[in-house]
């Protein structure tokens, strides 16, 4: 009996794929935008989640909980390859590895070949920015908007080689696509050899030009490293199609795999000139699974992207990008008129979808999101930098437009 008959007959531990999760929920030929709106159909979503009472889960963009669908697979992987542990270890993990990262790589839109799996979207972006040879005099650009962690490595960078880092800010509400793309380049010189941006701010919610910022960006000679922690999942885009050089995101996030998965997608050419975090002479430097060396790690987590990608794909992400827009402008529409809400987030359709940011004047955020939690039980974050103040609001798709209004009652009483 060899590995795989052994591994499939006597745990039924099977390659992928793995058993249906469950229904494909009809919609009568509803367009997603009709979909978007039938309470019946979300409703039915819904079910398919363990939520808690304590709260109004409305800080979604940390860490989306899987349905229980996943959940329920993520413990069956866990339980069975703790049964034969290192045997599966050794012998069939790189063989479900490689299914993983071919169907990812169809879901995302880029040859298998130019992606591996991480553990997060910190992970992806910091292989690449630590892995440039960097020269002193080297000038990166990005954004303050930017998540922390990578402007931290960008940092670390100018201390370690003596590259200049050059910071620009995003207005909230930009007149329109050229301006944004002209803060960037602007900040472009001879000397620069890197530019990161945010696919979807993180404390925002707005989506930016990407596809633009990197035409500019090439025609000037730079690299261009993409931000994707909540765009997979959440907005309906191939990774082929942004033009990006680099792009990282999270899988924890708006697809809903388990904690602790992530992906990194470098372009073909791009890859012999990194170097690993972490050594690895098994694979050639033009070999993208030189990145991806990192331990012994928990692999039933990357097992159960599989089982996400199907709940994901059951749903399609037209209608998950059509729902969480809406559920967006439900409840921000009743607010920006309220001359004492601040709404952070850009109105028009294309510039936001799920993410909004909200602030009351006369309050800190900090304050807002204590008072929001301990009097109305509704979870939020607060976010107080980078000429945002307010808090971040996101719902999922489980998310009843009864709790968008509680919500917009709180804001509405806090700001008489």
């Amino acid at each position: 009996m060899n590995k795989r008959t052994f591994l499939q007959s006597a745990l039924g531990l099977l390659a992928l794929p793995s058993d249906s999760l469950g229904k494909i929920w009809q919609t009568n030929g509803q367009i997603p935008q009709q979909v978007a709106q039938n309470e019946a159909f979300w409703a039915e979503i819904r079910k398919h989640y363990r939520i808690t009472s304590d709260f109004i889960h409305l800080e979604n963009g940390y860490y989306i909980l899987p349905s229980e669908d996943v959940l329920d697979a993520y413990i069956r992987h866990i339980k069975k390859i703790n049964l034969v542990s290192s045997y599966y270890m050794r012998t069939q993990q790189f063989d479900d590895k490689l299914a993983l990262r071919k169907q990812l790589a169809e879901v995302v839109g880029c040859p298998f070949e130019e992606l591996i799996i991480t553990r997060n979207t910190t992970e992806s972006l910091d292989t690449v920015i630590a892995g440039m040879d960097w020269k002193a005099g080297d000038e990166a650009v990005m954004a303050m908007q930017d998540y922390g962690a990578m402007l931290d490595m960008f940092k670390q960078q100018a201390r370690r080689y003596g590259i200049i880092n050059k910071v620009i800010s995003v207005p909230n509400h930009p007149k329109s696509d050229e301006e944004i793309v002209q803060l960037y380049e602007q900040a472009i010189t001879p000397k620069t050899r890197l530019l990161m941006v945010c696919h979807v701010i993180n404390i925002t919610g707005q989506i930016l030009p990407v596809q633009k910022i990197a035409q500019m960006a090439h025609r000037l000679g730079v690299e261009v490293l993409v931000d994707g922690a909540h765009a997979i999942g959440h907005i309906d885009f191939k990774i082929s199609d942004l033009g990006c050089d680099y792009y990282g995101s999270s899988l924890h996030k708006w697809l809903g795999s388990p904690l602790g998965a992530g992906l990194l997608y470098v372009k073909k050419e791009k890859i012999k000139n990194l170097w690993p975090l972490f050594a690895d002479p098994n694979f050639g430097d033009d070999d993208i699974r030189k990145l991806n060396h990192t331990g012994t790690h928990p692999v039933h987590t990357d097992l159960a992207i599989a089982d996400a990608i199907r709940f994901h794909q059951e749903i399609g992400i037209e209608r998950k990008e059509a729902r969480l827009r809406y559920l967006q402008n439900y409840w921000t529409s009743k607010v920006r008129t309220n001359p004492r809400i601040l709404v952070n987030t850009p109105a028009e359709a294309a510039r936001s979808c799920g993410i909004a940011n909200v602030g009351i004047k006369g309050m800190t955020p900090a304050n807002l999101a204590k008072t929001l939690l301990e009097k109305y039980k509704i979870w939020t974050v607060a976010i107080d930098y980078a000429n945002v103040q307010g808090v971040r609001v996101t719902p999922h798709l489980y998310t009843s437009l009864q709790e968008l209004d509680a919500f917009v009652r709180a804001l509405q009483e806090l700001a008489a």
